[in-house]
């Protein structure tokens, strides 16, 4: 691409707690990644508490996005847009994200981008896999969602299948509080688990009769606080590494069998993954050996842009940029927003 046709866009990302902001070049080519995490905060709480997410990120954007552009090498003068999650996620943290982004882009005349926070999830694959684009299945898991998508093309989406209670990264947060791991719950789930066995105790797979792509993972968490109270009552000793990877396994279990499923109706020959939970060592391998198997080919994203992260957001923004997508100074924050509406 020439120089003079090169589309820069600022990703701006503050949907829960952590306050990031990025520099991203013609939808690939990440200039700056900058991410202000709160979790050592949060830890204090035993999980994410909204109000003070919120303050947390108007202390932090202005340094973030500075930091972003100084990392860059460019000014605001430099960009075409200004890429923003306005949903779904905290609303009083979508806000800070949102009002900053309006900001900028009213004062300095620059087109304001609203992307939609799952979509940017599944735009982090474009960012190390030069190769992909759509069409393509997406498995996206982190703490608030669980969505199995085929992604149609750039901006266009179906959903297969979404969780009916709790998403599993949101599981594992709780699970982790159960056995005494504390916050955040994915990453201390999966460490201690490299020490347990995973056919210790068989916690139950959940299947939705009426639609077999969506997901339910209150079941399986009650299960695990059934098991643990259980103990207790009858003296039994817990080993929390065996029931954290017998947990781990069953959600494993459960995500693979449904993406593979898909992959078997819809016939696609590419699967990705996408969210927090997909930097987890065990999902990876076993959907990476399921894809194998079946002649598909497998992509993720490193963990840090797993994670929440404005990278993925400017991705997002730059091919909405390119499809005309134009957001105006009327753009607010929608907790709930589902992934294809705008």
């Amino acid at each position: 691409m020439n120089k003079e046709k090169d589309i820069v866009v600022l990703g701006i990302e503050s949907s829960c707690d952590e306050t990031a902001a990025a520099v991203v070049v013609n939808g690939r080519d990440v200039r700056s990644n900058v991410i202000s995490s709160q979790i050592a905060l949060h830890t204090l709480y035993g999980g994410v508490v909204p109000e003070i997410a919120s303050r947390k990120h108007i202390e932090k954007i202005n340094q973030v996005i500075e930091e972003a552009l100084t990392e860059a090498g460019m000014t605001l003068d430099d960009m075409d847009a200004i890429a923003v999650t306005y949903g779904p996620g905290l609303v009083g943290a979508l806000l800070v994200g949102v009002a900053e982004a309006k900001a900028i882009s009213y004062a300095k005349n620059i087109p304001l981008v609203g992307v939609h926070h799952i979509e940017g999830h599944i735009s982090a694959n474009y960012i190390e896999n030069k190769d992909l684009e759509p069409p393509f299945l997406c498995l996206v898991v982190s703490g608030g969602h669980t969505h199995l998508v085929k992604v149609q093309d750039y901006g266009k989406y179906e959903i297969l299948g979404r969780t009916r209670d709790d998403a599993a990264g949101e599981a594992f947060d709780k699970v982790a509080r159960a056995i005494g791991l504390g916050y955040p719950g994915g990453p201390k789930i999966e460490k201690i688990s490299h020490e347990g066995n995973p056919h210790a105790v068989e916690f139950p797979r959940a299947k939705i009769a009426d639609d077999p792509y969506d997901f339910s993972f209150s079941g399986l968490k009650s299960a695990v606080l059934n098991y643990l109270n259980g103990c207790k009552m009858k003296n039994i000793e817990i080993v929390p590494a065996d029931v954290a990877a017998s947990f781990q396994q069953a959600v494993t279990d459960t995500l693979i069998e449904h993406a593979v499923r898909a992959i078997d109706e819809f016939k696609m020959d590419k699967f990705a993954i996408a969210g927090g939970v997909a930097s987890n060592a065990t999902l990876r391998e076993g959907m990476r050996k399921a894809c194998e198997e079946r002649g598909v080919a497998f992509y993720h994203p490193s963990p840090i842009f797993c994670t929440d992260n404005a990278a993925m957001i400017g991705v997002a923004g730059y091919y909405e940029y390119l499809a005309g997508t134009r957001s105006g100074l009327d753009l607010n924050a929608v907790p709930n927003l589902k992934l294809g509406e705008r």
